[in-house]
């Protein structure tokens, strides 16, 4: 099992996290040619190496072009819609856009409006996207399985926003940290303010992706992403290690920690709701959300909603269930999960771009399962029955992994 562990010693940022994901190996070429289909422009990225302190690495910048205009303020909606128009595999856009939904719902809940009312200044922009958009790829082109994090730093001072002036930690980035029960470790000691380690962009990344842990198992390569910035006090870098990590007992199934299961039984509700319910638990990060059909008093019947998620997302996930049901109460309770190593992979099949979802145990592939979003693609372009989509992917994915072709 493939794990990036992000060591953030001195922060992060997103041009660091990609940059350090380059520097690991991900192949800037082709998360290139990745961004390159996302329906914005007037940007180039640049790579250099560069060294902060003792330690070198790969400085990553995306430099915006004067010829174009930059100063969209871009709604949760606008970054969507861009990152939907764009030929990136449907598990990236998946995983980028839960990564600006996250942060969206950490800016409404510091400005006091509604999600949809967010107006990105300073991560809206271009290089925003491309950071988000060009780490989630450049992880799925490492074939990476699981991400892990070292707790996050503050930072001391106070900086200047399209809001005004905020002090450090920046107001959004402790949102963030707070939802996903994140630990923070206190810096340096030094009488200089150290500025902000940690962006609302680097830390909306990493609280969407990652575990906060460290990973067991072998460290097979190393990479730094370099800062745009020197600190005095300590060497502006983000490491990252690739780690091998060993396959656990139970038939190559990976312990995965805890997780939280929260139910509720209704019989009193509109069944139209119920659609809308679970797109609000997922949007809030519910892992999986299923409606089962069951018999209550009085010969009632009535649907129970069971909600998976990790433990820190269970209490905004019950606010969501007393506010958008006709509930009074959500029960809980704690669970061991065990996981079988997964990984999206894309190919191109004989009718355009495909994706399909792999799982592995003990290293061996025991299942291909075609993604629903790219089939339905096909189809529609092809017009052929969906389910003859899925049949020829499948049968084409398997035939690459057996011949050892990605």
């Amino acid at each position: 099992m493939t794990t990036v562990y992000f060591d953030c010693f001195a922060g992060a940022s997103g041009d660091m996290i990609l940059g350090a994901l380059v520097d690991l190996g991900a192949p800037l070429d082709a998360v290139r040619a990745g961004l390159a289909s996302l329906p914005v422009g007037g940007y180039r990225i640049e790579t250099v190496p560069d060294r902060r302190g003792p330690l070198t690495g790969t400085r990553l910048s995306v430099v915006l072009e004067p010829s174009h205009d930059h100063e969209h303020h871009r709604s949760l909606s606008d970054i969507t819609a861009i990152l939907a128009g764009s030929t990136l595999p449907p598990a990236v856009v998946e995983q980028a856009t839960r990564v600006f939904t996250r942060l969206a719902r950490a800016e409404a809940q510091v400005h006091g409006v509604d999600v949809q009312e967010v107006r990105f200044h300073e991560v809206g922009a271009v290089d925003a996207i491309v950071d988000v958009a060009g780490s989630v790829l450049a992880l799925q082109l490492l074939g990476v399985d699981r991400v892990a994090c070292s707790a996050l730093p503050g930072g001391s001072g106070y900086v200047k926003s399209a809001h005004g002036v905020l002090p450090l930690p920046a107001p959004a980035t402790v949102a963030l940290m707070a939802e996903a029960g994140a630990p923070m470790f206190a810096p340096p000691a030094t009488t200089r303010p150290l500025g902000e380690l940690i962006t609302p962009t680097a830390t909306a990344i990493l609280t969407t992706l990652a575990e906060f842990r460290q990973p067991s198992g072998r460290i097979a390569k190393v990479g730094y992403g370099i800062g745009q910035r020197d600190h005095p006090e300590l060497p502006n870098a983000l490491r990252v290690w690739l780690c091998e990590e060993a396959p656990a007992a139970a038939g190559g199934a990976a312990p995965t920690g805890e997780v939280q299961l929260l139910e509720t039984n209704i019989d009193d509700m509109n069944p139209e709701l119920y659609g809308y319910v679970a797109e609000q638990l997922f949007t809030q990060g519910a892992l999986d959300v299923w409606f089962t059909p069951i018999q209550m008093k009085k010969n009632r019947p009535a649907v129970q909603v069971s909600v998976l998620a990790r433990p820190p997302m269970a209490n905004a996930l019950a606010q969501v269930l007393l506010r958008e049901t006709s509930t009074l109460g959500v029960r809980t309770r704690l669970l061991s999960r065990w996981e079988a190593a997964r990984e999206v992979v894309t190919f191109e099949s004989s009718l355009g771009p495909a994706a399909v979802k792999v799982k592995r145990l003990d290293g061996r592939v025991v299942n291909v399962a075609p993604e629903y979003d790219a089939c339905r693609d096909l189809a529609q372009r092809h017009g052929l029955p969906l389910q003859e989509v899925y049949r020829r992917v499948a049968a084409e994915a398997r035939t690459r992994l057996e011949a050892g072709s990605p």
